[in-house]
């Protein structure tokens, strides 16, 4: 079998890309000619040059594959909406048609939780069957995985075989732009003295990629799956990462009230430096961006089986052997291996 990795050569395709190669599968990786081939220097690839925004070069890069994994996206949103659009949304149609033509036997888009929009009033917690239900201007990212995943089912009206993922805010090593994994080195740093209102889920990047193959092999067609791990405030969230690097834990909440107005100051000061969180967090104070992971379970036989203590841990550990931050509570250690555990149903696959 040969998988056709987008986004190979960032932090979730290139976890992808390992466990791919560790389960007997031929990788073609798919990459623009300026990426870094950091965190896939060492594996056995066959990389491919090619744009999203050139359907010409996509369609080149699908020749003779049987699946594909297509996992990029402009995720760095808060530091520039330049590409928003036309590489989230765009570039997955062009994925989308080009899959079609080349007659692939299936394709798993990597979504996010955020395309599912912010709870409603009466949500504990939300699931698949949520809708897409704020204003796009203030969460650009969000609304355009919503308009991804409409696109997705486009396709699989015009017969495509298509699974859609929802991973949450994912951790541990390798998040070379620092996406999810800059409160990690904020907090390390000593900068971040208070939480925020408000909570969010997190999941290992290990079982968020079993969590990708769990839904090639046993989703089905259409269907979107939520893949998290633990719900946790935000404050919770600091204080658990402050524990791992031995940093001073937060004083309390700032309240919601006084957040909220920060949000467009915040959107372009995220622009000039990193920022452990963005407006984004601070429009959602107050917030308890909570999932039920039940459909995934059921479906998939999907688990995440390391805590948000372990994501953490790995995300710090990694951070300072690249000299991020300074030393701490953890020895130096290695990208961890993934090991899936996946529980075959014979009846899910259409």
């Amino acid at each position: 079998m040969r998988a056709l990795v987008t986004g190979s050569t960032g932090f979730i395709g290139s976890h992808l890309c390992r466990s791919l190669l560790e389960k007997g599968y031929q990788v073609r990786a798919f990459q623009r000619a300026t990426s870094s081939q950091q965190l896939i220097s060492d594996l056995e690839v066959e990389p491919v040059i090619g744009d999203l925004t050139q359907p010409e070069t996509i369609a080149a890069a699908m020749q003779g594959v049987d699946v594909v994994f297509h996992t990029a996206s402009k995720v760095d949103y808060w530091r520039g909406l330049n590409g928003m659009y036309p590489v989230t949304v765009g570039g997955t149609e062009n994925v989308l048609q080009a899959a079609i033509e080349n007659k692939v036997q299936r394709v798993v888009y990597t979504s996010s939780v955020a395309a599912l929009g912010i709870p409603n009033q009466d949500d504990m917690l939300m699931n698949e069957t949520h809708s897409w239900n704020y204003r796009l201007e203030w969460w650009r990212y969000g609304h355009a995985k919503h308009m991804a995943e409409r696109a997705v089912q486009t396709a699989v009206a015009q017969g495509l075989d298509a699974v859609i993922v929802n991973p949450s805010m994912v951790l541990g090593p390798g998040d070379v732009n620092r996406i999810s994994g800059e409160v990690v080195v904020q907090v390390a740093k000593g900068i971040i003295k208070f939480g925020i209102p408000g909570g969010m889920n997190g999941i290992h990047v290990a079982d968020a990629v079993c969590g990708q193959i769990a839904a090639l092999e046993n989703g089905k067609t259409g269907e979107r799956y939520i893949l998290g791990g633990e719900n946790l405030t935000y404050l919770d969230l600091i204080t658990r990462t402050a524990k791992i690097v031995e940093a001073a834990p937060p004083l309390a909440n700032i309240p919601a009230g006084l957040l909220r107005p920060l949000a467009a100051p915040l959107d372009w000061l995220c622009r000039l430096t990193p920022m452990p969180f963005n407006g984004d967090i601070l429009r959602f104070a107050g917030q308890n961006m909570f999932y039920d992971m039940q459909k995934a379970q059921r479906e998939l036989g999907f688990r995440a089986e390391k805590s948000i203590e372990i994501a953490l841990g790995d995300t710090y550990n990694w951070y300072r052997q690249k000299g991020i931050v300074v030393l701490g509570l953890f020895s130096a250690l290695p990208l961890p291996e993934i090991h899936c555990t996946i529980f075959r149903k014979s009846a899910s696959r259409p």
